[in-house]
C-alpha cells in the first residue's frame, strides 16, 4: 500500500467510529431547564422599569402632558 492509501483508510475508520458515536449525548452534559438565562434580580429590575414606564407614561397622558 502506498502511504496516501493507508492514510485515507485511517481517516475512514476514524470516522466511521465517529458516526457510530453520534447521538450518545451522556446525561450530565443535557441541560434540564430549570435555571433561568439571567438572575431574579435582574429580572425584577427590567419588570420595575417596564411597568414603571409604561405607568408614567399613563399618568402624563392623564394629566394632559402627553402632547409632544
Amino acid at each position: 500500500m502506498t502511504t496516501s492509501r493507508r492514510l485515507a483508510d485511517r481517516k475512514v475508520v476514524r470516522f466511521e467510529k465517529n458516526i457510530t458515536k453520534r447521538g450518545a449525548v451522556p446525561e450530565t452534559s443535557v441541560k434540564k431547564g430549570k435555571e433561568y438565562p439571567v438572575g431574579p434580580l435582574l429580572l425584577g429590575f427590567f419588570v420595575f422599569v417596564v411597568i414603571g414606564s409604561s405607568l408614567f407614561q399613563i399618568i402624563r397622558t392623564a394629566t394632559g402632558g402627553g402632547m409632544v
